[in-house]
């Protein structure tokens, strides 16, 4: 604190000014011990001419800021206050900030996300953007191969899966194995393969590499590519950085195992989903199913396509019910559709099939899973199909004749799985060309909704229905039928749908000339 009359003179300094200006001392000229910025603000503010009073410059090296405060008319007393100290203070506050900064953005682009690519292209740009000039993700594919995304200067990313030997690179064993966990290793640039540093090219002047931890093991490593030579992070770097990567390597890690997990499960699925019919010769043929659920793509209705059944003569076509809803039912769908497809050699027989699908579902011990199905053994007769039908606890099969007549067919039987003994009766139809046998699903009939919205669809209006459509190709008439149930109940909640349309072709109605 220094104390100074109008005319320049000293009246009083403290210890800390006398320590900090030399000879400063009371009678002492301000602008013999005071550097010239001092004085001249010193005789700005004395003539009135400065807005803003304090002023700034350096003392000996240090910067200090000056404080002026009116003591009466004819003095001023100055505040001399180091902002050296103050300023780093300031600039290690901005850093960090925008370190916080950093990790938030990085928290929001790793973790919310579970697609692989997306977590690995961050991680690259991220690192690439704050930690290095250039940056690349290194991950194991199997053990020869490696999925490399890497991100430029220019903030480019580019992704491959390569062959590359990581002992090349070294550190990079050492970061990929994860376990016991590898600290950080700069390298030189001369030890580093050009496929670490194309991105860079001649600029690298220093090289990190550096693990990913994800669950206690190695999702990947970290390649930081830099233009200084100086190797070695910051007292900042050394405290974000390790967040980052762990960050970094648990959001690849969730991510890779969600992928892997969405494979396993699209892999299953696919056996599950209900199959493209597969042409039949001499017959038309058409399936349609809907699950129960918009979010749902598999559910408890099933139908399957054989073209050839037993000795060979038929083909065979099954549609079904299982107990339950969604995935637990797709689940036991699938069970039963692959011991139906195993028992197709046995087909000849509907009943044996029946009785031996019967014991399979009871040696399971679980008194929920039971299904209803029909069994349609479909042979091509000259111009005319002949169809076995035995329904097991199932909505009777229709038959859409060429005049408009709709029949059931009573093929009556129990449903499987609930009973040690069964019961079956199979019936023949005979179709002639145009004519077709529909199979059904119990949610057509029991489609609630109308004009009342808790109305049964049933098969009475249903078979009204098919009277109009006598001669419909049967993808028309599939579409057709799932349609008018769809209908009927609007946007209420419904059961799965499932329909399969058999039809004899129609001979064309004139001939080309030979």
């Amino acid at each position: 604190m220094l104390t100074v009359d109008t005319a320049g003179i000293i009246e009083q300094a403290n210890e800390a000014a006398r320590l900090l200006l030399a000879g400063a001392a009371a009678s002492v000229p301000l602008a013999r011990v005071a550097p010239a910025w001092l004085s001249r603000a010193h005789h700005d503010v004395c003539a009135g001419r400065r807005v803003d009073q304090r002023a700034r410059g350096p003392v000996g090296g240090p910067v200090f800021e000056a404080h002026p405060v009116h003591a009466g008319r004819d003095r001023v007393t100055w505040w001399l206050v180091d902002v050296d100290d103050h300023q780093q203070v300031v600039e290690e506050l901005r850093a960090e900030r925008e370190w916080t900064a950093f990790m938030v953005e990085a928290s929001v682009e790793l973790l919310s996300s579970l697609n692989l690519e997306r977590c690995l292209e961050a991680t690259a740009r991220l690192a690439a953007r704050r930690l290095a000039d250039a940056a690349l993700v290194v991950m194991p594919l199997d053990p020869r191969r490696y999925a490399i995304v890497s991100c430029d200067p220019r903030g480019e990313v580019s992704r491959e899966h390569a062959s590359v030997d990581p002992r090349t690179l070294p550190g990079l064993v050492e970061a990929l194995q994860g376990f016991p966990p590898a600290p950080t290793r700069w390298v030189e640039p001369a030890e580093a393969p050009g496929w670490v540093l194309r991105d860079l090219g001649g600029e690298v002047g220093s090289v990190a590499v550096t693990a990913l931890p994800g669950h206690g093991l190695a999702t990947g490593a970290l390649v930081l590519l830099r233009r200084t030579p100086r190797a070695g992070f910051s007292d900042a770097e050394k405290v974000f950085a390790p967040l980052f990567t762990a960050w970094a390597g648990a959001a690849i890690s969730v991510a890779r195992l969600y992928a892997e997990q969405a494979a396993i499960a699209e892999t299953l699925m696919a056996e599950l989903l209900p199959p493209t019919a597969p042409p039949l010769e001499g017959v038309e043929l058409a399936a349609r199913y809907r699950p129960a659920g918009d979010s749902e793509r598999v559910g408890g209705d099933f139908y399957d396509v054989h073209p050839v059944g037993g000795s060979g003569r038929e083909s065979l076509v099954v549609l079904g019910d299982v107990s339950g809803k969604g995935l637990e039912a797709a689940v036991l769908t699938g069970r039963i559709r692959n011991i139906l497809r195993a028992l197709v050699p046995l087909a000849d027989d509907h009943h044996r099939v029946l009785e031996l699908l019967n014991g399979a579902l009871l040696a399971n011990g679980d008194p929920t899973s039971f299904v209803t199905l029909v069994l349609a053994s479909i042979e091509r007769r000259a111009r005319q199909l002949v169809v076995r039908l035995t329904s097991a606890g199932h909505p009777p099969p229709l038959i859409l004749r060429n005049d408009g007549r709709v029949e059931p067919v009573h093929a009556v039987g129990t449903l499987i799985g609930l009973m040690e003994h069964i019961t079956s009766v199979t019936e023949s139809v005979l179709l002639e060309p145009g004519e077709t046998c529909l199979l059904y699903s119990d949610g057509i009939v029991e489609a609630r909704g109308g004009p009342l919205g808790d109305e049964f669809f049933g098969e009475e209006r249903l078979c009204e229905q098919l009277r109009q459509c006598a001669g419909m190709p049967p993808e028309a008439l599939a579409d057709r039928v799932q349609m008018l149930a769809c209908q009927w109940v609007g946007a209420g909640e419904h059961d799965d749908m499932a329909v399969v349309a058999i039809t004899a072709p129609r001979e064309p109605s004139h001939r080309a000339p030979p």
